[in-house]
């Protein structure tokens, strides 16, 4: 899956995207940041990052935008699981 965020939304580095809770981009920012360096700590690259997360890993990536596209994923409003009752 990819990513892609509209220019308009997306506001400058730090700033969360304009559909995204500022308090979650933040927390899931800080998040991105270390799987990022835990992943450089060991040696391995930018897109080595985005397939720890289980996104796509691309080459040419750069750790900016990893740490921006892990950031969107782990901030992605998901349904919770129910399950039917018995």
């Amino acid at each position: 899956m990819v990513i892609e965020f509209d220019p308009a939304s997306v506001r400058t580095s730090d700033e969360s995207p304009a559909h995204v809770n500022p308090i979650l981009w933040q927390q899931s920012l800080g998040l991105a940041r270390q799987i990022s360096a835990r992943v450089f700590r060991d040696g391995g690259r930018a897109g080595d990052a985005l397939v720890a997360v289980g996104l796509p890993g691309a080459a040419d990536v750069t750790w900016d935008k990893a740490v921006e596209l892990i950031a969107a994923e782990l901030s992605r409003s998901r349904a919770p699981v129910r399950k039917a009752a018995a």
